[in-house]
């Protein structure tokens, strides 16, 4: 195990109404708050008058930014950054998914800074003073409620890249199950393979005595198994819910990557090049890709971290690694279908017209992953497979 530093400074209020007290958490940061959120659910669940009902309750003055579409878009970004200065905004809380947090996260790293906030995620320029930002989560996907990341999508170039800062964890999000009962079969399915996704980045990465970390990441996986078909035919049930909720956040805040150099994210480059293009849902692209791109980095030398996955995740009880290996990558495959999660790029009308752009953009910064390094040419053949 690495020598590791891990702060981790999100206050989680988990449960139900803990929505009521989110005029005190945000009275410790800022009075004059952007309430961002997208097309609209929270309004008829009720939650953005909840939350406007606290805003008013505390004498908090704020500006909305609606709108914020599925994989986040740079313009709504501009348009935020646009209105905290023109209103001298302080806080930024976004209402809803992953994808209204990651836009709220770009928004508050552009507010005082002086270039164009697609430079972040471009790496021309890094976070140094971004506004505080507080959440109210709508659904169990991304993890963006406890982390720093985020993944923005600039629609003129086609390109969607991720940025992140410690500086733009979440000072407290609030996770309250019950605001997940409405998210549908597809989103709830979509989401449960994106946690799984964000664990098989950290878990499937170099790095040796880790075994706390890798138990934990396993029981991660144990539970979106356990709880995610349940959530599908039984949405309203508290007890799936809430474990798939706080799976989400534990996948991603850092946990599982403690003790390690780095994770391996290339099927995540690979699967935002294809979203960018096409604007498939995130979670959609990752169990199409994810299990393609076990296939290919599998080896002699990749069979051992793939077996011990089909061991103690799968109970796959065979002595021989590759054997192991093959049918625990077989068993991931198998849990997205009975997801009714796409399996290939045509079941989603997908073409390979375009993968040698895709390859390239995924490579802009150069070889992609950790566990096993790949070039332009194995993105294109991942790809392939994945058609």
């Amino acid at each position: 195990m690495e020598n590791f530093n891990f702060h981790l400074p999100t206050k989680i209020l988990f449960g139900k109404n803990k929505v009521n007290e989110l005029g005190q958490e945000i009275k410790q940061y800022g009075s004059r708050v952007l309430l961002a959120y997208g097309g609209g659910s929270v309004k008829k669940t009720g939650l953005y008058d909840q939350v406007v009902e606290q805003l008013r309750n505390n004498d908090l003055f704020f500006v909305e930014l609606s709108g914020i579409q599925p994989n986040p878009r740079i313009t709504s970004v501009r348009e935020g950054i646009r209105l905290c200065r023109e209103h001298n905004l302080d806080f930024v809380l976004p209402i809803g998914g992953g994808s209204v947090i990651d836009a709220a996260k770009a928004i508050a790293a552009g507010v005082n800074y002086e270039g164009d906030a697609w430079d972040f995620p471009m790496q021309k320029a890094k976070v140094t003073n971004p506004l505080p930002l507080g959440t109210v989560l709508t659904l169990a996907a991304t993890g963006s409620e406890m982390n720093g990341n985020a993944v923005i999508t600039n629609e003129e170039t086609q390109e969607k890249r991720g940025m992140g800062s410690d500086l733009l964890r979440p000072v407290f999000s609030v996770l309250d199950p019950t605001y997940t009962f409405t998210v549908n079969r597809y989103h709830t399915a979509a989401g449960t393979v994106d946690i799984m996704s964000h664990i098989f980045e950290n878990y499937f990465a170099p790095g040796e005595g880790t075994f706390l970390q890798d138990s934990i990441a396993e029981s991660i996986l144990k539970t979106c198994i356990k709880y995610g078909p349940v959530a599908l035919e039984e949405p309203e049930n508290y007890e799936a819910r809430a474990n798939l909720l706080w799976a989400g956040s534990l996948a991603l805040n850092g946990l599982t990557l403690t003790g390690k150099s780095m994770g391996d994210w290339a099927t995540h480059g690979i699967e935002h090049e294809v979203s960018a293009i096409y604007d498939l849902t995130h979670g959609a692209g990752l169990a199409i890709i994810h299990p393609v791109w076990m296939r290919y980095v599998l080896d002699e030398k990749t069979a051992p971290k793939f077996a011990q996955m089909a061991r103690n995740v799968w109970n796959i009880n065979e002595a021989d690694d590759m054997t192991a290996a093959e049918k625990g990558i077989e068993a991931v495959r198998n849990f997205f279908n009975s997801l009714d999660m796409p399996a290939s790029l045509s079941d989603v009308d997908i073409p390979g017209d375009h993968f040698e752009e895709m390859a390239k953009k995924a490579c802009i910064f150069g070889k992609i992953g950790s566990f096993k390094r790949l070039d332009v040419d194995d993105v294109v053949e991942i790809l392939k497979r994945a058609l």
